[in-house]
């Protein structure tokens, strides 16, 4: 007989621990603003990097593209590596502007988030060491967290234009150390790396036969003509370059980037793991790919607009800010983004509670910039400069009026 009043041991089910340790400073905030969205505050949001929240749109050939595949029911799945006549335009992309790679040394993924998701992977194991430059973008931190590794922080040096302090960098390197993180131009802080740096960096990843991740979403996008890529500058060093189409041309929610691989001989079986990765999560989206490819070939004259138009907005949000009293910054040389630093003092215990407070107060939503570091982006904020002029204006006039309320 079954015996229905039995008592039976209950195992609680608890999140797991991977999920637990993940946090993404830039999206947390929002959850914060959407309360005081419920209560009918209109809040001025200068927090994501997504320019067409402002007045950017997606150039008319990619969606034209998109629609087009779509009428012609080009709908089903693409294959796990990627379509192959995108993988072709990449490549030929690649070795125009960094050096030499085939078809094969390109994979396509939903957006640099999924590469590095797919990257970390295949080479991380528990108790692994990843270096990340500090301040950088928080998803490294995230995924090396979430594959059990540790992410250790390289100084990047405010007074140097936010560029790489390689000493520091080296004397990070343990026998745990497996790859080496660039994002160049940097999410945060706009920041694009010296040639010299760079070089030193590759002779130090050579030396202790480590990896690197180039992400280089924002290549396009610079303001002095400063940026070097990594891979144009060895045939040693293993490299991994991230990129895609969601700043440069324009179309974030579409999640198509890609992996290019460079120097990876050596390195087949990593390659192999990642390949099996991609199989397993069957494929990008399809039209979306169809769009990528219209964008590699006929984009152009979209791109060179779009930064005549952020480096306007970039020099403006430079100067305006350092005319408030306790907030001072460095001129972004790159990307969308700014990183000013705050006089804290006694008015707010850290970077956080002041964005929160000023969130609070005059409806204002920033990115505290301990959440791209904990140790070198601390006392700082992030700010897309993406908004028109008279939008950045009112924000920060916004902020003005907080700073000196605060004295």
């Amino acid at each position: 007989m079954s015996c229905f009043n039995c008592q039976v041991k209950v195992i609680p089910l608890n999140v797991s621990e991977r999920s637990s340790t993940i946090s993404y400073a830039i999206r947390d905030v929002v959850e914060y603003a959407r309360k005081l969205e419920l209560k009918g505050d209109k809040i001025l949001k200068l927090n994501i990097g997504d320019p067409l929240k402002f007045d950017f749109r997606t150039p008319e050939p990619m969606v034209d593209a998109i629609i087009n595949a779509a009428k012609s029911n080009f709908n089903g799945y693409e294959d796990s590596l990627g379509n192959t006549e995108l993988r072709r335009v990449i490549a030929e992309r690649e070795s125009k502007n960094n050096g030499k790679i085939y078809l094969e040394d390109v994979v396509i993924t939903s957006g640099v988030t999924e590469g590095v998701n797919l990257v970390f992977g295949a080479t991380l194991e528990s108790g692994d060491e990843v270096l990340i430059p500090g301040p950088g973008y928080p998803t490294y931190t995230a995924y090396a967290n979430f594959f059990g590794a540790v992410p250790i922080s390289y100084r990047t040096i405010e007074e140097e234009g936010w560029d790489i302090d390689v000493e520091d960098l080296r004397s990070k390197i343990t026998d745990r150390t497996r790859c080496i993180v660039i994002i160049n131009p940097n999410n945060p802080t706009g920041a694009t790396y010296s040639k010299k740096n760079l070089r030193e960096i590759l002779d130090i990843a050579l030396e202790h036969d480590l990896f690197i991740i180039s992400d280089e979403i924002y290549d396009r996008i610079t303001f002095n003509d400063s940026f070097v890529s990594p891979a144009s500058m060895t045939d040693e060093v293993p490299i991994l370059t991230f990129n895609g189409i969601s700043k440069i041309y324009l179309a974030p929610g579409w999640r198509v980037g890609y992996i290019a691989f460079y120097n990876w001989d050596t390195l087949s079986d990593i390659k192999e793991g990642i390949m099996k990765e991609l199989r397993a999560r069957i494929a990008a989206n399809s039209v979306c790919q169809m769009g990528a490819i219209e964008a590699y070939k006929s984009s152009e004259k979209y791109v060179l607009e779009m930064v005549s138009k952020l480096k306007e907005r970039s020099e403006f949000a430079y100067k305006r800010l350092n005319e408030i009293p306790g907030i001072s910054t460095t001129k972004p040389m790159g990307s969308l983004y700014i990183f000013p630093k705050v006089e804290l003092e006694n008015r707010w215990k850290d970077d956080k509670e002041f964005v929160y407070e000023f969130l609070r107060m005059k409806k204002v939503l920033l990115v505290h910039g301990s959440g791209f570091c904990p140790i070198y982006g601390k006392d700082h904020f992030r700010s897309v400069f993406l908004p028109p002029v008279d939008m950045m204006e009112e924000a920060f006039t916004r902020l003005e009026d907080f700073m000196k309320s605060k004295k």
